[in-house]
């Protein structure tokens, strides 16, 4: 049971190389791949785990040494939170900040390009905020990666849907 084929520390260490190379992969990858996984997303995070799960181990297949790989990763995990609640700087490297997709009733065409959102995503959030997009004061995609739509409060549904005087 306690028989591992590599030493101890080289679990965690293992353990921490692949949770910081698959943390910034996931940053790079865009907001979207973290707050809403489409089918495709999910099979990319399943794929990923098996891609890395010979890496972690280094071929051990021990109880043991799997649950110092388990451990070490719940513990960076609760490192990177409790750090990043105390630093603004590191909690926007690690969790991103909004991004303003569009103002007035315009979306911005290259950030909603950047951001590799599509059309069908906009036209949800706005469905989702019960507002048409000449009543869209701001838009947002948040650091969650959930887009958010701010109503202009001049702007009333009924005014909306009549042309302009």
């Amino acid at each position: 049971m306690f028989d591992m084929d590599l030493p101890w520390w080289e679990f965690m260490l293992r353990g921490a190389i692949v949770y910081i190379a698959l943390l910034v992969m996931v940053r790079i990858s865009g907001k979207r791949t973290v707050g809403q996984f489409t089918p495709f997303d999910l099979l990319v995070v399943m794929l990923l785990s098996e891609a890395v799960s010979n890496s972690l181990s280094g071929g051990d297949s021990s109880l043991t040494g799997g649950l110092l790989i388990a451990a070490t990763l719940i513990g960076l995990n609760m490192l990177v939170a409790l750090a990043s609640s105390r630093s603004r700087k590191l909690s926007q490297l690690v969790d991103g900040t909004a991004v303003l997709l569009g103002r007035d009733g315009k979306f911005f065409d290259k950030v909603v390009k950047q951001a590799r959102l599509g059309q069908s995503d906009l036209e949800e959030a706005l469905r989702e905020a019960d507002c048409s997009l000449e009543e869209m004061q701001c838009a947002f995609l948040e650091a969650g990666g959930e887009i958010t739509i701010m109503k202009n409060p001049k702007v009333k549904k009924d005014d909306a849907s009549q042309p302009p005087a």
